[in-house]
C-alpha cells in the first residue's frame, strides 16, 4: 500500500517513528513535510497530503500535528477526503471500517497521555471499509462536499 504522510513542526519526531511501522509492514510512502521543528503552517501539509489522497496518487494518509484536531478539520476541506483523529485502535478501526478514511490524524501527545500509536497505526491501515449499510452514510458524506456550490 503506498500511504502518504505529513505533519507540522510538532509532529516531526513522531512521524518518523510511524515511518518506521510503515515501512516494517512492507507498504511505502511519500512525506510531505515538515522535515524541522521550524514552525509551519499544519493547513499547507493537510492540502498536499489531502489532495494526493484524493487524486488516488496513495491509497491513504497520515497527518500528525499537536493534537490531531486541526489536521482533521484541514485534511476534511479537501473534496474526496474522510479525514478522522485516531484516539486510539478502536476508533481508528472504526474508521475505515464504517466511515471509509482515507486519511488517519494523529495528535503527537504534548497536550495528553501519549497514546499506543503503533496500535493506533495498525489498527487504521488494516482496517477495510465494510460497506453495507455504512456505505448508504459515506454517499451521504459524499454529496454534502457540493453544498457550498449550490449556495
Amino acid at each position: 500500500m503506498r500511504i502518504a504522510i505529513g505533519g507540522d513542526h510538532w509532529g516531526v519526531g513522531l512521524k518518523k517513528d510511524i515511518i518506521e511501522l510503515i515501512t516494517g509492514a512492507g507498504h511505502s510512502y511519500e512525506d510531505f513535510g515538515c522535515y524541522t521543528t521550524e514552525p509551519v503552517d499544519y493547513p499547507d501539509i493537510a492540502q498536499k497530503v489531502g489532495e494526493a489522497v484524493a487524486r488516488g496518487d496513495f491509497e491513504l494518509g497520515i497527518l500528525i500535528c499537536s493534537n490531531g484536531v486541526g489536521m482533521s478539520i484541514a485534511a476534511n476541506k479537501v473534496k474526496g477526503i474522510r479525514a478522522a483523529l485516531g484516539c486510539d485502535a478502536a476508533s481508528a478501526r472504526q474508521a475505515r471500517q464504517h466511515n471509509d478514511a482515507n486519511i488517519l490524524c494523529l495528535g503527537t501527545g504534548r497536550e495528553a497521555e501519549p497514546k499506543p500509536v503503533a496500535e493506533i497505526v495498525n489498527a487504521f491501515l488494516t482496517g477495510q471499509f465494510e460497506g453495507g449499510r455504512h456505505q448508504r452514510r459515506v454517499d451521504k458524506i459524499k454529496a454534502m462536499e457540493g453544498w457550498l456550490r449550490r449556495v
